[in-house]
């Protein structure tokens, strides 16, 4: 007696097209995958290229700044602290970071600010001098870059960037636009 065969020839035929099929399959899927890997290496290699260019320009002494020229803007809710940014103050540097001073005044009449810059590429900010009313400015020694969303102490650059300062990964088009954006910000969002 002869062993019966395990499959049909119509099932075996239907079993080949079904395997080529998904070879098939796996094949363009494998492609696109491989497709996509490419292209973000690419644009990835393009990223870390410009950042691997990219150079900061040196700060300036601090800019002169005055109380009643301070636009402003809201941090957190129910802060005691009120923030203030002196729009004579901001500049758009060739770097394309954004440099400003800004302005916490304390309930009790304390003022401190900072000097500091915004790179709105990379979402960090960095402050280059503190100053306060009995010692004047204090340039910060090793200025570093920090993460605005994971900084301590950086929520009031956070809000200054997404008010106006920057527009994407972008500063904004020109110091004017980023006081406008600061006096009517109902007008920008």
């Amino acid at each position: 007696m002869s062993p019966k065969p395990l499959l049909r020839p119509a099932d075996e035929q239907a079993l080949t097209s079904s395997t080529m099929a998904l070879n098939i399959a796996l094949k363009t899927a494998f492609s696109i995958a491989l497709g996509i890997a490419l292209c973000s290496s690419s644009v990835w290699a393009q990223v870390t290229s410009s950042e691997a260019e990219w150079k900061e320009t040196p700060a300036a002494a601090p800019p002169a700044f005055e109380l009643k020229r301070l636009i402003p803007f809201d941090v957190t809710v129910g802060s005691a602290l009120k923030w203030g940014i002196d729009p004579q103050t901001i500049s758009i540097a060739a770097d394309g970071t954004v440099r400003y001073v800004v302005v916490a005044q304390s309930s009790g009449g304390v003022v401190n600010a900072m000097y500091e810059a915004i790179r709105c590429a990379t979402e960090e900010f960095k402050t280059f001098a503190r100053y306060n009313k009995d010692s004047g400015w204090t340039v910060v020694a090793d200025p570093q870059w920090s993460i605005m969303r994971t900084a301590a102490n950086s929520r009031h650059a956070y809000t200054l960037a997404r008010q106006g300062v920057c527009t994407g990964a972008a500063p904004a088009s020109s110091v004017g636009d980023i006081v406008q954006s600061f006096k009517q910000p109902e007008a920008v969002r």
